[in-house]
Protein backbone atom coordinates (compact mmCIF):
# COMPACT_ATOMS: atom_id res chain seq x y z
CA UNK A 1 0.00 0.00 0.00
CA UNK A 2 2.79 2.44 0.96
CA UNK A 3 4.60 1.90 -2.36
CA UNK A 4 1.38 2.50 -4.30
CA UNK A 5 0.79 5.76 -2.44
CA UNK A 6 4.39 6.82 -3.05
CA UNK A 7 4.09 6.08 -6.77
CA UNK A 8 0.94 8.22 -7.04
CA UNK A 9 2.52 11.07 -5.09
CA UNK A 10 5.56 11.03 -7.38
CA UNK A 11 3.32 11.11 -10.46
CA UNK A 12 1.72 14.29 -9.15
CA UNK A 13 5.03 15.84 -8.13
CA UNK A 14 6.62 15.17 -11.52
CA UNK A 15 3.59 15.46 -13.81
CA UNK A 16 1.58 18.25 -15.40
CA UNK A 17 0.09 19.55 -12.16
CA UNK A 18 0.17 23.18 -11.04
CA UNK A 19 2.84 24.42 -8.64
CA UNK A 20 0.38 25.19 -5.85
CA UNK A 21 -0.68 21.53 -5.88
CA UNK A 22 2.92 20.32 -5.79
CA UNK A 23 3.74 22.70 -2.94
CA UNK A 24 0.71 21.41 -1.05
CA UNK A 25 1.90 17.83 -1.49
CA UNK A 26 5.37 18.67 -0.15
CA UNK A 27 3.85 20.41 2.85
CA UNK A 28 1.74 17.34 3.63
CA UNK A 29 4.78 15.09 3.26
CA UNK A 30 6.54 16.92 6.07
CA UNK A 31 3.62 18.07 8.23
CA UNK A 32 0.89 15.46 7.89
CA UNK A 33 1.91 12.18 6.21
CA UNK A 34 -1.28 10.44 7.40
CA UNK A 35 -3.46 12.95 5.56
CA UNK A 36 -1.24 12.58 2.49
CA UNK A 37 -1.74 8.81 2.61
CA UNK A 38 -5.51 9.20 2.85
CA UNK A 39 -5.45 11.62 -0.08
CA UNK A 40 -3.63 9.18 -2.37
CA UNK A 41 -4.34 5.62 -1.16
CA UNK A 42 -7.09 5.18 -3.75
CA UNK A 43 -8.76 6.95 -6.64
CA UNK A 44 -11.95 8.82 -5.80
CA UNK A 45 -14.60 6.45 -7.08
CA UNK A 46 -16.84 7.54 -9.92
CA UNK A 47 -19.97 5.73 -8.78
CA UNK A 48 -23.32 5.29 -10.49
CA UNK A 49 -24.24 8.87 -9.52
CA UNK A 50 -20.86 10.48 -10.18
CA UNK A 51 -18.24 11.77 -7.74
CA UNK A 52 -18.53 12.85 -4.12
CA UNK A 53 -15.74 13.44 -1.65
CA UNK A 54 -13.69 15.79 0.50
CA UNK A 55 -12.07 18.64 -1.41
CA UNK A 56 -8.28 18.77 -1.51
CA UNK A 57 -5.10 17.54 -3.16
CA UNK A 58 -4.83 13.92 -4.27
CA UNK A 59 -6.43 11.10 -6.21
CA UNK A 60 -8.96 10.49 -3.41
CA UNK A 61 -10.15 14.09 -3.28
CA UNK A 62 -12.42 16.41 -5.22
CA UNK A 63 -10.14 18.76 -7.18
CA UNK A 64 -9.67 20.15 -10.68
CA UNK A 65 -7.81 17.03 -11.80
CA UNK A 66 -10.26 14.38 -10.57
CA UNK A 67 -13.13 16.47 -11.99
CA UNK A 68 -11.34 16.90 -15.33
CA UNK A 69 -10.54 13.20 -15.68
CA UNK A 70 -14.11 12.23 -14.83
CA UNK A 71 -15.43 14.66 -17.42
CA UNK A 72 -13.09 13.32 -20.10
CA UNK A 73 -14.37 9.80 -19.48
CA UNK A 74 -17.97 10.97 -19.57
CA UNK A 75 -17.32 12.94 -22.78
CA UNK A 76 -15.78 9.88 -24.40
CA UNK A 77 -18.88 7.84 -23.54
CA UNK A 78 -21.28 10.45 -24.88
CA UNK A 79 -19.40 10.46 -28.17
CA UNK A 80 -19.65 6.68 -28.35
CA UNK A 81 -23.42 6.80 -27.80
CA UNK A 82 -24.52 9.72 -29.98
CA UNK A 83 -23.78 10.91 -33.50
CA UNK A 84 -23.93 14.48 -34.74
CA UNK A 85 -24.05 17.46 -32.41
CA UNK A 86 -23.94 16.53 -28.74
CA UNK A 87 -24.91 19.04 -26.05
CA UNK A 88 -24.81 19.03 -22.26
CA UNK A 89 -26.06 21.37 -19.54
CA UNK A 90 -23.97 22.24 -16.48
CA UNK A 91 -25.01 23.79 -13.17
CA UNK A 92 -23.54 24.20 -9.70
CA UNK A 93 -24.60 25.09 -6.18
CA UNK A 94 -23.15 27.37 -3.48
CA UNK A 95 -20.32 25.15 -2.29
CA UNK A 96 -16.72 26.25 -2.20
CA UNK A 97 -15.13 25.49 -5.59
CA UNK A 98 -18.45 24.55 -7.20
CA UNK A 99 -18.16 27.33 -9.80
CA UNK A 100 -14.55 26.35 -10.50
CA UNK A 101 -15.48 22.70 -10.97
CA UNK A 102 -18.43 23.65 -13.20
CA UNK A 103 -16.18 25.77 -15.42
CA UNK A 104 -13.55 23.01 -15.64
CA UNK A 105 -16.30 20.55 -16.58
CA UNK A 106 -17.57 22.96 -19.23
CA UNK A 107 -14.09 23.52 -20.68
CA UNK A 108 -13.32 19.81 -20.94
CA UNK A 109 -16.64 18.99 -22.63
CA UNK A 110 -16.17 21.94 -25.00
CA UNK A 111 -12.61 20.92 -25.86
CA UNK A 112 -14.04 17.55 -26.88
CA UNK A 113 -16.33 19.23 -29.40
CA UNK A 114 -19.43 19.00 -27.21
CA UNK A 115 -21.81 21.97 -27.05
CA UNK A 116 -22.13 23.23 -23.48
CA UNK A 117 -24.94 25.20 -21.83
CA UNK A 118 -23.42 26.59 -18.63
CA UNK A 119 -25.57 28.41 -16.08
CA UNK A 120 -24.34 31.94 -15.37
CA UNK A 121 -24.37 31.39 -11.59
CA UNK A 122 -25.58 28.93 -8.98
CA UNK A 123 -28.82 27.06 -9.65
CA UNK A 124 -30.74 24.25 -7.91
CA UNK A 125 -30.17 20.68 -9.07
CA UNK A 126 -33.78 20.27 -10.30
CA UNK A 127 -33.34 23.17 -12.72
CA UNK A 128 -30.38 21.33 -14.23
CA UNK A 129 -32.60 18.29 -14.80
CA UNK A 130 -35.26 20.55 -16.32
CA UNK A 131 -32.69 22.29 -18.57
CA UNK A 132 -31.43 18.99 -20.00
CA UNK A 133 -34.94 18.15 -21.15
CA UNK A 134 -35.86 21.69 -22.20
CA UNK A 135 -32.69 22.16 -24.30
CA UNK A 136 -32.80 18.55 -25.58
CA UNK A 137 -29.30 17.81 -24.28
CA UNK A 138 -27.73 14.36 -24.27
CA UNK A 139 -26.49 14.71 -20.70
CA UNK A 140 -25.55 17.08 -17.94
CA UNK A 141 -23.62 17.68 -14.73
CA UNK A 142 -24.33 19.55 -11.52
CA UNK A 143 -21.45 20.27 -9.15
CA UNK A 144 -22.80 19.75 -5.64
CA UNK A 145 -22.42 17.52 -2.61
CA UNK A 146 -26.08 18.03 -1.73
CA UNK A 147 -26.48 18.03 2.07
CA UNK A 148 -22.95 16.88 3.03
CA UNK A 149 -20.76 19.00 5.34
CA UNK A 150 -18.78 21.97 3.98
CA UNK A 151 -15.59 19.96 3.37
CA UNK A 152 -17.31 18.01 0.59
CA UNK A 153 -18.14 18.60 -3.02
CA UNK A 154 -19.47 16.39 -5.76
CA UNK A 155 -20.34 15.86 -9.40
CA UNK A 156 -23.73 14.39 -10.35
CA UNK A 157 -23.94 13.05 -13.90
CA UNK A 158 -27.22 12.96 -15.88
CA UNK A 159 -28.50 11.34 -19.08
CA UNK A 160 -30.68 12.69 -21.89
CA UNK A 161 -33.96 12.20 -20.02
CA UNK A 162 -32.81 14.57 -17.27
CA UNK A 163 -32.34 11.74 -14.78
CA UNK A 164 -29.25 10.30 -13.17
CA UNK A 165 -28.04 7.31 -15.13
CA UNK A 166 -29.27 3.74 -14.81
CA UNK A 167 -28.13 0.55 -16.58
CA UNK A 168 -26.39 0.22 -18.94
CA UNK A 169 -25.15 3.81 -19.04
CA UNK A 170 -24.18 4.09 -15.37
CA UNK A 171 -21.75 1.15 -15.52
CA UNK A 172 -20.48 2.05 -18.99
CA UNK A 173 -19.62 5.62 -18.00
CA UNK A 174 -17.69 4.28 -15.00
CA UNK A 175 -15.67 2.05 -17.37
CA UNK A 176 -14.80 5.03 -19.57
CA UNK A 177 -13.85 7.20 -16.59
CA UNK A 178 -11.60 4.47 -15.20
CA UNK A 179 -9.79 4.28 -18.56
CA UNK A 180 -8.47 7.83 -18.06
CA UNK A 181 -5.15 7.02 -16.42
CA UNK A 182 -3.45 10.41 -16.63
CA UNK A 183 -4.25 14.11 -16.63
CA UNK A 184 -2.37 14.22 -19.93
CA UNK A 185 -5.30 12.36 -21.53
CA UNK A 186 -7.69 15.19 -20.65
CA UNK A 187 -8.53 17.87 -23.22
CA UNK A 188 -8.47 20.84 -20.88
CA UNK A 189 -9.07 23.73 -23.25
CA UNK A 190 -9.48 24.83 -26.84
CA UNK A 191 -13.22 24.65 -27.37
CA UNK A 192 -14.40 27.78 -25.57
CA UNK A 193 -16.58 28.78 -28.53
CA UNK A 194 -18.72 25.72 -27.78
CA UNK A 195 -19.84 27.20 -24.44
CA UNK A 196 -23.11 29.15 -24.19
CA UNK A 197 -24.00 30.90 -20.93
CA UNK A 198 -27.62 30.42 -19.88
CA UNK A 199 -29.75 31.82 -17.09
CA UNK A 200 -32.89 33.90 -17.11
CA UNK A 201 -34.56 32.26 -20.13
CA UNK A 202 -34.29 28.80 -18.50
CA UNK A 203 -35.47 30.24 -15.17
CA UNK A 204 -38.60 31.62 -16.85
CA UNK A 205 -39.39 28.33 -18.57
CA UNK A 206 -38.83 26.46 -15.30
CA UNK A 207 -41.09 28.89 -13.40
CA UNK A 208 -43.89 28.34 -15.90
CA UNK A 209 -43.55 24.60 -15.38
CA UNK A 210 -43.75 25.06 -11.59
CA UNK A 211 -46.76 27.34 -11.95
CA UNK A 212 -48.49 24.72 -14.08
CA UNK A 213 -48.34 22.23 -11.19
CA UNK A 214 -50.72 24.31 -9.08
CA UNK A 215 -54.09 22.61 -8.60
CA UNK A 216 -55.88 25.38 -6.71
CA UNK A 217 -54.47 28.78 -7.80
CA UNK A 218 -57.72 30.41 -6.64
CA UNK A 219 -57.09 29.13 -3.10
CA UNK A 220 -53.56 30.54 -3.18
CA UNK A 221 -55.06 33.88 -4.22
CA UNK A 222 -57.62 33.74 -1.40
CA UNK A 223 -54.89 32.86 1.12
CA UNK A 224 -52.18 35.03 -0.43
CA UNK A 225 -51.20 36.33 3.02
CA UNK A 226 -50.39 32.81 4.29
CA UNK A 227 -47.45 33.46 6.60
CA UNK A 228 -44.51 31.50 5.19
CA UNK A 229 -40.99 31.31 6.64
CA UNK A 230 -38.36 30.03 4.21
CA UNK A 231 -34.70 29.16 4.74
CA UNK A 232 -32.38 28.21 1.87
CA UNK A 233 -29.73 27.14 4.44
CA UNK A 234 -27.11 29.24 2.60
CA UNK A 235 -27.87 27.38 -0.63
CA UNK A 236 -29.10 27.75 -4.19
CA UNK A 237 -32.79 27.66 -3.26
CA UNK A 238 -32.63 31.43 -2.72
CA UNK A 239 -32.39 31.80 -6.52
CA UNK A 240 -35.80 30.26 -7.21
CA UNK A 241 -37.95 29.42 -4.16
CA UNK A 242 -39.00 32.97 -3.16
CA UNK A 243 -39.88 33.77 -6.79
CA UNK A 244 -41.79 30.50 -7.15
CA UNK A 245 -43.83 31.33 -4.04
CA UNK A 246 -44.50 34.82 -5.43
CA UNK A 247 -45.61 33.25 -8.70
CA UNK A 248 -48.15 31.20 -6.74
CA UNK A 249 -49.46 34.50 -5.37
CA UNK A 250 -48.05 34.34 -1.85
CA UNK A 251 -47.27 37.84 -0.55
CA UNK A 252 -46.25 37.13 3.06
CA UNK A 253 -42.97 35.23 2.67
CA UNK A 254 -40.21 35.75 5.25
CA UNK A 255 -36.73 34.54 4.29
CA UNK A 256 -34.48 33.65 7.24
CA UNK A 257 -31.89 36.45 6.96
CA UNK A 258 -29.11 34.56 8.77
CA UNK A 259 -29.23 31.78 6.18
CA UNK A 260 -30.21 33.76 3.07
CA UNK A 261 -26.81 34.49 1.55
CA UNK A 262 -25.23 31.60 -0.41
CA UNK A 263 -22.13 30.48 1.47
CA UNK A 264 -20.24 27.23 1.02
CA UNK A 265 -18.94 27.44 4.59
CA UNK A 266 -22.51 27.08 5.94
CA UNK A 267 -21.65 29.30 8.92
CA UNK A 268 -24.85 28.70 10.94
CA UNK A 269 -25.02 24.89 10.67
CA UNK A 270 -22.85 21.78 10.89
CA UNK A 271 -24.85 19.74 8.38
CA UNK A 272 -26.79 21.78 5.78
CA UNK A 273 -29.54 19.18 5.78
CA UNK A 274 -33.21 20.04 6.44
CA UNK A 275 -33.61 16.58 8.00
CA UNK A 276 -31.60 17.85 10.98
CA UNK A 277 -33.50 19.65 13.75
CA UNK A 278 -30.41 21.74 14.54
CA UNK A 279 -30.19 22.90 10.93
CA UNK A 280 -33.82 24.05 10.97
CA UNK A 281 -33.61 25.62 14.44
CA UNK A 282 -33.13 29.21 13.25
CA UNK A 283 -36.08 28.84 10.90
CA UNK A 284 -38.19 27.33 13.69
CA UNK A 285 -37.34 30.26 15.95
CA UNK A 286 -38.36 32.71 13.22
CA UNK A 287 -41.61 30.83 12.54
CA UNK A 288 -42.45 30.88 16.23
CA UNK A 289 -41.71 34.62 16.54
CA UNK A 290 -43.92 35.44 13.56
CA UNK A 291 -46.62 32.89 14.43
CA UNK A 292 -46.23 31.59 10.87
CA UNK A 293 -48.42 29.05 9.10
CA UNK A 294 -45.60 26.97 7.65
CA UNK A 295 -41.79 26.72 7.66
CA UNK A 296 -39.95 25.51 4.55
CA UNK A 297 -36.22 24.68 4.34
CA UNK A 298 -34.17 23.49 1.37
CA UNK A 299 -30.67 21.99 1.27
CA UNK A 300 -27.71 23.57 -0.64
CA UNK A 301 -28.71 22.27 -4.09
CA UNK A 302 -32.45 22.60 -3.34
CA UNK A 303 -33.49 19.04 -4.02
CA UNK A 304 -34.48 18.18 -0.43
CA UNK A 305 -37.22 19.99 1.45
CA UNK A 306 -37.97 20.14 5.17
CA UNK A 307 -41.30 21.29 6.63
CA UNK A 308 -42.23 22.75 9.99
CA UNK A 309 -45.84 23.16 11.21
CA UNK A 310 -47.68 23.77 14.47
CA UNK A 311 -49.16 20.70 16.14
CA UNK A 312 -52.52 20.60 17.89
CA UNK A 313 -50.96 22.14 21.00
CA UNK A 314 -49.61 25.08 19.04
CA UNK A 315 -46.02 23.76 19.32
CA UNK A 316 -43.73 23.91 16.31
CA UNK A 317 -42.68 20.48 15.05
CA UNK A 318 -40.75 19.25 12.02
CA UNK A 319 -42.48 16.71 9.80
CA UNK A 320 -40.39 13.70 8.88
CA UNK A 321 -39.89 12.78 5.24
CA UNK A 322 -42.60 10.13 5.27
CA UNK A 323 -45.17 12.55 6.69
CA UNK A 324 -44.32 15.22 4.12
CA UNK A 325 -44.51 12.65 1.33
CA UNK A 326 -47.88 11.22 2.34
CA UNK A 327 -49.37 14.74 2.66
CA UNK A 328 -48.06 15.67 -0.79
CA UNK A 329 -49.16 12.40 -2.42
CA UNK A 330 -52.60 12.65 -0.86
CA UNK A 331 -53.01 16.29 -1.93
CA UNK A 332 -52.04 15.62 -5.54
CA UNK A 333 -54.43 12.64 -5.68
CA UNK A 334 -57.30 14.19 -3.73
CA UNK A 335 -57.23 17.74 -5.10
CA UNK A 336 -56.83 16.69 -8.74
CA UNK A 337 -59.83 14.41 -8.32
CA UNK A 338 -61.88 17.23 -6.77
CA UNK A 339 -60.88 19.58 -9.57
CA UNK A 340 -61.69 17.09 -12.33
CA UNK A 341 -58.04 16.92 -13.39
CA UNK A 342 -57.41 13.27 -12.55
CA UNK A 343 -57.07 10.68 -15.31
CA UNK A 344 -58.02 7.04 -15.37
CA UNK A 345 -54.37 6.07 -15.95
CA UNK A 346 -52.83 8.22 -13.19
CA UNK A 347 -49.94 6.65 -11.26
CA UNK A 348 -47.70 7.57 -8.34
CA UNK A 349 -44.27 6.16 -7.46
CA UNK A 350 -42.44 5.73 -4.16
CA UNK A 351 -39.41 3.81 -2.95
CA UNK A 352 -39.50 0.49 -1.12
CA UNK A 353 -38.46 2.13 2.20
CA UNK A 354 -41.04 4.93 2.05
CA UNK A 355 -44.22 4.68 4.14
CA UNK A 356 -46.72 2.06 3.01
CA UNK A 357 -49.49 4.45 4.00
CA UNK A 358 -49.07 5.96 0.54
CA UNK A 359 -49.89 2.58 -1.02
CA UNK A 360 -53.04 2.43 1.11
CA UNK A 361 -54.14 5.95 0.07
CA UNK A 362 -53.47 5.24 -3.61
CA UNK A 363 -55.38 1.95 -3.52
CA UNK A 364 -58.37 3.61 -1.86
CA UNK A 365 -58.32 6.23 -4.64
CA UNK A 366 -58.06 3.65 -7.44
CA UNK A 367 -54.59 4.81 -8.51
CA UNK A 368 -51.61 2.59 -9.28
CA UNK A 369 -48.78 3.03 -6.77
CA UNK A 370 -45.43 1.56 -7.81
CA UNK A 371 -42.50 0.82 -5.50
CA UNK A 372 -38.94 1.15 -6.80
CA UNK A 373 -35.43 0.97 -5.34
CA UNK A 374 -34.09 3.88 -3.31
CA UNK A 375 -33.08 6.84 -5.49
CA UNK A 376 -34.95 9.15 -7.81
CA UNK A 377 -33.20 7.70 -10.86
CA UNK A 378 -35.41 4.63 -10.38
CA UNK A 379 -38.55 6.75 -10.21
CA UNK A 380 -37.43 8.50 -13.40
CA UNK A 381 -36.65 5.17 -15.06
CA UNK A 382 -40.15 3.85 -14.36
CA UNK A 383 -41.72 7.07 -15.69
CA UNK A 384 -39.77 6.51 -18.90
CA UNK A 385 -40.99 2.90 -19.13
CA UNK A 386 -44.62 3.92 -18.56
CA UNK A 387 -44.67 6.94 -20.89
CA UNK A 388 -47.70 6.87 -23.18
CA UNK A 389 -49.35 4.19 -21.03
CA UNK A 390 -49.74 5.70 -17.56
CA UNK A 391 -49.82 9.32 -16.39
CA UNK A 392 -47.23 10.15 -13.74
CA UNK A 393 -48.48 12.52 -11.02
CA UNK A 394 -46.06 12.50 -8.08
CA UNK A 395 -43.12 10.54 -6.71
CA UNK A 396 -41.08 10.65 -3.54
CA UNK A 397 -39.01 9.00 -0.88
CA UNK A 398 -38.60 9.21 2.88
CA UNK A 399 -35.35 11.17 2.73
CA UNK A 400 -37.14 14.50 2.19
CA UNK A 401 -37.48 14.24 -1.59
CA UNK A 402 -40.46 14.92 -3.84
CA UNK A 403 -40.81 15.00 -7.63
CA UNK A 404 -44.11 16.52 -8.74
CA UNK A 405 -45.12 16.47 -12.40
CA UNK A 406 -43.33 15.16 -15.45
CA UNK A 407 -40.85 17.87 -16.46
CA UNK A 408 -38.10 17.28 -13.88
CA UNK A 409 -36.57 13.84 -13.43
CA UNK A 410 -34.91 14.32 -10.04
CA UNK A 411 -36.15 15.41 -6.65
CA UNK A 412 -37.23 19.03 -6.72
CA UNK A 413 -37.51 21.11 -3.56
CA UNK A 414 -38.49 24.24 -5.50
CA UNK A 415 -41.74 22.92 -6.93
CA UNK A 416 -42.30 20.96 -3.72
CA UNK A 417 -42.01 24.17 -1.65
CA UNK A 418 -44.66 25.84 -3.81
CA UNK A 419 -47.05 22.88 -3.65
CA UNK A 420 -46.53 22.43 0.11
CA UNK A 421 -47.46 26.06 0.68
CA UNK A 422 -50.48 25.62 -1.59
CA UNK A 423 -51.44 22.64 0.57
CA UNK A 424 -51.17 24.78 3.72
CA UNK A 425 -53.32 27.44 2.03
CA UNK A 426 -55.87 24.81 1.00
CA UNK A 427 -56.20 23.55 4.56
CA UNK A 428 -56.25 27.08 6.03
CA UNK A 429 -59.05 27.90 3.61
CA UNK A 430 -60.98 25.09 5.31
CA UNK A 431 -60.13 26.44 8.75
CA UNK A 432 -57.48 23.92 9.71
CA UNK A 433 -53.74 23.30 9.60
CA UNK A 434 -51.57 20.83 7.67
CA UNK A 435 -50.93 19.01 10.94
CA UNK A 436 -54.67 18.57 11.49
CA UNK A 437 -54.95 17.22 7.95
CA UNK A 438 -52.18 14.73 8.73
CA UNK A 439 -54.04 13.46 11.80
CA UNK A 440 -57.28 13.23 9.79
CA UNK A 441 -55.47 10.99 7.29
CA UNK A 442 -54.25 8.80 10.15
CA UNK A 443 -57.83 8.43 11.39
CA UNK A 444 -59.02 7.60 7.88
CA UNK A 445 -56.28 5.23 6.73
CA UNK A 446 -54.46 4.11 9.90
CA UNK A 447 -51.58 5.55 11.92
CA UNK A 448 -48.24 4.66 10.33
CA UNK A 449 -45.01 5.42 12.16
CA UNK A 450 -41.56 5.10 10.64
CA UNK A 451 -38.07 5.38 12.08
CA UNK A 452 -34.52 5.05 10.82
CA UNK A 453 -31.46 3.66 12.59
CA UNK A 454 -28.08 4.18 10.96
CA UNK A 455 -25.17 2.07 12.24
CA UNK A 456 -21.56 2.84 11.30
CA UNK A 457 -18.89 0.15 11.65
CA UNK A 458 -15.55 1.93 11.71
CA UNK A 459 -12.09 0.63 10.92
CA UNK A 460 -10.73 -1.75 8.32
CA UNK A 461 -13.20 -4.47 9.27
CA UNK A 462 -16.28 -2.23 9.10
CA UNK A 463 -17.46 -3.34 5.66
CA UNK A 464 -16.83 -7.01 6.53
CA UNK A 465 -18.90 -6.69 9.72
CA UNK A 466 -21.80 -5.20 7.79
CA UNK A 467 -21.58 -7.90 5.12
CA UNK A 468 -21.62 -10.55 7.86
CA UNK A 469 -24.68 -8.90 9.42
CA UNK A 470 -26.54 -8.95 6.10
CA UNK A 471 -25.51 -12.54 5.40
CA UNK A 472 -26.79 -13.65 8.80
CA UNK A 473 -30.18 -12.02 8.22
CA UNK A 474 -30.29 -13.45 4.69
CA UNK A 475 -29.47 -17.07 5.50
CA UNK A 476 -30.94 -17.29 8.99
CA UNK A 477 -33.92 -14.91 9.08
CA UNK A 478 -35.79 -14.57 12.38
CA UNK A 479 -39.03 -16.51 12.53
CA UNK A 480 -40.59 -14.11 15.02
CA UNK A 481 -39.75 -10.58 16.20
CA UNK A 482 -41.14 -9.40 19.56
CA UNK A 483 -43.49 -12.38 19.44
CA UNK A 484 -44.93 -11.52 16.01
CA UNK A 485 -44.45 -13.97 13.13
CA UNK A 486 -42.29 -12.95 10.19
CA UNK A 487 -44.47 -13.63 7.16
CA UNK A 488 -42.28 -12.56 4.24
CA UNK A 489 -38.59 -12.13 3.49
CA UNK A 490 -37.85 -9.94 0.45
CA UNK A 491 -34.26 -10.26 -0.80
CA UNK A 492 -33.60 -7.61 -3.44
CA UNK A 493 -30.04 -8.83 -4.00
CA UNK A 494 -31.23 -12.31 -4.98
CA UNK A 495 -34.45 -10.81 -6.42
CA UNK A 496 -36.50 -13.38 -4.51
CA UNK A 497 -39.44 -12.99 -2.17
CA UNK A 498 -40.30 -15.82 0.23
CA UNK A 499 -43.38 -16.53 2.31
CA UNK A 500 -41.89 -18.02 5.47
CA UNK A 501 -45.28 -19.35 6.58
CA UNK A 502 -46.16 -21.51 3.57
CA UNK A 503 -42.76 -21.82 1.85
CA UNK A 504 -43.84 -20.21 -1.43
CA UNK A 505 -41.51 -17.87 -3.33
CA UNK A 506 -41.59 -15.43 -6.24
CA UNK A 507 -39.29 -13.26 -8.33
CA UNK A 508 -38.92 -9.58 -7.44
CA UNK A 509 -39.14 -7.58 -10.66
CA UNK A 510 -36.60 -4.87 -9.77
CA UNK A 511 -32.87 -4.45 -10.45
CA UNK A 512 -30.50 -6.10 -7.97
CA UNK A 513 -29.84 -4.19 -4.77
CA UNK A 514 -28.39 -5.31 -1.45
CA UNK A 515 -31.58 -4.75 0.54
CA UNK A 516 -33.50 -7.10 2.82
CA UNK A 517 -37.06 -6.59 4.04
CA UNK A 518 -38.99 -8.49 6.70
CA UNK A 519 -42.77 -8.20 6.66
CA UNK A 520 -44.56 -9.32 9.82
CA UNK A 521 -48.09 -10.65 10.04
CA UNK A 522 -49.31 -7.43 11.73
CA UNK A 523 -48.11 -5.17 8.89
CA UNK A 524 -44.78 -4.24 10.50
CA UNK A 525 -41.94 -3.87 7.99
CA UNK A 526 -38.19 -3.84 8.70
CA UNK A 527 -35.68 -3.02 5.96
CA UNK A 528 -31.89 -3.34 6.02
CA UNK A 529 -29.80 -1.46 3.45
CA UNK A 530 -25.99 -1.11 3.58
CA UNK A 531 -24.34 1.94 2.07
CA UNK A 532 -22.43 1.31 -1.13
CA UNK A 533 -19.75 3.91 -0.37
CA UNK A 534 -19.05 3.79 3.39
CA UNK A 535 -19.13 1.28 6.27
CA UNK A 536 -22.69 2.11 7.25
CA UNK A 537 -25.94 0.16 7.34
CA UNK A 538 -29.42 1.66 7.61
CA UNK A 539 -32.40 -0.03 9.21
CA UNK A 540 -35.86 1.29 8.37
CA UNK A 541 -38.79 0.47 10.65
CA UNK A 542 -42.47 0.84 9.80
CA UNK A 543 -45.27 0.01 12.24
CA UNK A 544 -48.95 0.86 12.17
CA UNK A 545 -52.18 0.73 14.11
CA UNK A 546 -55.70 2.05 13.81
CA UNK A 547 -56.53 5.52 15.14
CA UNK A 548 -60.11 5.85 16.32
CA UNK A 549 -60.07 9.63 16.78
CA UNK A 550 -57.70 12.57 16.54
CA UNK A 551 -57.53 13.02 20.31
CA UNK A 552 -55.92 9.56 20.67
CA UNK A 553 -53.00 10.41 18.36
CA UNK A 554 -50.31 11.06 21.00
CA UNK A 555 -51.15 7.94 23.02
CA UNK A 556 -51.12 5.67 19.96
CA UNK A 557 -47.98 7.28 18.54
CA UNK A 558 -46.15 6.66 21.82
CA UNK A 559 -47.16 2.99 21.69
CA UNK A 560 -45.73 2.71 18.16
CA UNK A 561 -42.49 4.39 19.27
CA UNK A 562 -42.20 1.85 22.07
CA UNK A 563 -42.84 -0.97 19.63
CA UNK A 564 -40.02 0.21 17.36
CA UNK A 565 -37.68 0.40 20.38
CA UNK A 566 -38.60 -3.19 21.29
CA UNK A 567 -37.88 -4.36 17.72
CA UNK A 568 -34.49 -2.66 17.70
CA UNK A 569 -33.60 -4.33 21.01
CA UNK A 570 -34.87 -7.73 19.87
CA UNK A 571 -32.71 -7.59 16.74
CA UNK A 572 -29.65 -6.66 18.84
CA UNK A 573 -29.15 -3.38 17.00
CA UNK A 574 -28.86 -1.21 20.11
Amino acid sequence: MYNTILEKVNVWLNGNYDEDTKTGIRNLQSANPDELADAFYRNLEFGTGGLRGIMGIGTNRMNRYTVGMATQGYANYLKKCFEGEISVAIAHDCRNNSRLFAEITANVFAANGIKVFLFESLRPTPELSFAIRYLKCKGGVVCTASHNPKEYNGYKAYWDDGAQMVSPHDKNVIIEVEKIASVDEVKWSGGESNITIIGKEIDEAYFQMVKGLSVYPEVCAAQHDLKIVYTPIHGSGIKLVPDALALYGFTNVHVVAEQAIPDGNFPTVIYPNPEETETMSIGLKKAKELDADILIGTDPDADRVGVGVKNNKGEWVLLNGNQTALLAFNYMIESRKEKGLSKSNDMVIKTIVTTDMIDVIAKASGINCYNVLTGFKWIASLIKQKEGVENYVVGGEESFGLMIGNEVRDKDAVSASAILCEMAAYEKNKGRSLFEKLIDLYVQYGLYKEDLLSITKKGMNGVAEINAMMESFRTNPPQTIIGIQVEKLLDYELKVGKNLLDGSSWEIDLPKSNVLQFELTDGTKISARPSGTEPKIKFYFSVNTSLSEASAFEIEEKKLDEKIAQIIKALGLR
